[in-house]
C-alpha cells in the first residue's frame, strides 16, 4: 500500500512575526544589560582599589610626633630597715639605697617647685598640625586617627569631613561619624564600608567578644580598646551614639549588615 506522506505548510502571520521581533529585542536587551552590569563591576572595582591605595597612601604620610612603643616597667622595690632598695631591671646587680625621709623631702621640694611654675606660667599645647585632602569634586576631609584591629587585619586612616561629603569620603577610608577626639572620654564612633572583597569593614563581622582595638591619634599616642558587645540595629537606630559612657573612653564601630536593611555595632572599650 502506498503511503502519502502529507506535510504542514507553516503560515508565517503578523502575530508570528511581532513575536519574532519581540524575542529578538529582548535577546539584545539581556545582553546589552549582562555586558553594562559586567561593566560596572569591573568600574566598581577599579574604582575601590584605587581609594584603597590612596587610604594607604594616607596612612603612610601620616607624621605620627609622639612615640607608641610599650615600654615594660622591671624596676622593683622593697624596704629593709626604713631604707628604700630600688633595682632598676633584672640585669642590675647593684642595689641603690635611697633614705625614706630624704627622698619625700625632695619630692615635697620638687611638687612646691611645679606648682608654683604653673601658676606663674600658662602651658599651651602646640595644636596637632592635620593634611587637608581635596577630592576630584573639591570635597575636602583630614586625618584624625588610625585604627588598627590586629585579629582581622584591618589598618586604616579615620578621616574627617563634613556631613554631605561622608558618603564621598566613605569609598576611600573609614570616617568618623561621631564624637569628641580619638582617646578622649567619650565615644568615638567610626563608620565604614562593609565591601565582599574584605576591604575596609568587609571582615568586621568576624570580630568577637574581647578582641582588640587600637586606636592611636596625631600625637602618637596609642590606647588599646577591648570589645565588650555586638549587635545589630535598624538603620534609624542612632543609640549607638550616645556619648554617655559613665567617664570612659569608648570606640565604636559601625557598618552595613544583610545587604544593607542592618547596621552592625561592635562597642569596645579602653582596657
Amino acid at each position: 500500500m502506498n503511503q502519502i506522506l502529507v506535510t504542514e505548510k507553516l503560515y508565517v502571520t503578523p502575530e508570528l512575526k511581532r513575536k519574532k521581533k519581540i524575542y529578538k529585542l529582548y535577546f539584545f536587551l539581556s545582553v546589552f544589560l549582562v555586558c553594562s552590569l559586567f561593566s560596572y563591576y569591573i568600574y566598581a572595582e577599579y574604582d575601590r582599589n584605587k581609594n584603597e591605595e590612596i587610604s594607604k597612601e594616607i596612612l603612610s604620610s601620616i607624621d605620627l610626633t609622639g612615640t607608641n612603643e610599650k615600654q615594660t616597667d622591671d624596676t622593683t622595690v622593697r624596704i629593709d630597715d626604713n631604707v628604700l632598695i630600688v633595682t632598676l631591671g633584672e640585669e642590675e646587680s647593684n642595689e641603690q639605697e635611697i633614705d625614706i625621709t630624704k627622698l619625700a623631702k625632695d619630692a615635697q621640694n620638687y611638687i612646691q617647685e611645679v606648682e608654683e611654675q604653673s601658676i606663674n606660667n600658662v602651658i599651651e599645647e602646640e595644636p596637632v598640625q592635620q593634611e587637608t585632602y581635596t577630592t576630584e569634586t573639591g570635597a575636602t576631609y583630614t586625618t584624625n586617627s588610625i585604627l588598627n584591629i590586629p585579629s582581622l587585619g584591618i589598618n586604616y586612616p579615620i578621616l574627617t569631613t563634613d556631613q554631605q561629603h561622608i558618603d564621598e569620603i566613605l569609598k576611600i577610608s573609614l570616617v568618623k561619624f561621631w564624637g569628641g577626639n580619638p582617646n578622649e572620654v567619650g565615644n568615638y564612633v567610626i563608620v565604614g564600608h562593609n565591601y565582599k572583597n574584605k576591604k575596609m569593614f568587609g571582615k568586621l563581622s568576624s570580630i568577637k567578644i574581647g578582641d582588640e582595638i587600637e586606636l592611636t591619634d596625631l600625637t602618637g599616642r596609642t590606647l588599646t580598646y577591648e570589645v565588650y558587645d555586638i549587635y545589630k540595629v535598624s538603620p534609624e537606630d542612632t543609640s549607638c551614639t550616645s556619648q554617655k559612657t559613665d567617664g570612659k573612653k569608648e570606640v565604636t564601630l559601625i557598618t552595613c549588615t544583610n545587604y544593607g536593611t542592618q547596621r552592625l555595632i561592635v562597642k569596645a572599650r579602653e582596657k
